[in-house]
């Protein structure tokens, strides 16, 4: 059995880093993070989403939506969200 690791199947099925479908894959898959670690800081403080968003301005359904996917959001909105909503802290970490 060939056994091939996450990178390798990445590299074969979208390309390797640097081709425009592996680039929107790792983008898509930061994205999808961002949304997971909002969700689990929610949960984390026992908030629902209703209660987020009452604490954001934002309807339950754009809280959902951000915890799915959260590439469709605005830098304030995620600092809203993350201090004025969690109060916790936004830190970007910007690699050229």
């Amino acid at each position: 059995m060939d056994t091939k690791t996450w990178t390798e199947i990445k590299d074969t099925v979208y390309g390797k880093k640097g081709t425009t479908r592996r680039d929107e894959l790792e983008l898509d898959f930061e994205s999808f993070k961002i949304g997971l670690l909002l969700r689990k800081a929610r949960e984390d403080k026992n908030l629902t989403q209703e209660q987020l968003g009452m604490l954001v301005n934002k309807k339950r359904t754009y809280i959902s939506r951000i915890e799915n996917d959260g590439s469709n959001m605005t830098l304030k909105t995620l600092y809203d969200i993350v201090e004025k909503g969690l109060g916790g802290k936004v830190k970007i970490l910007i690699e050229v």
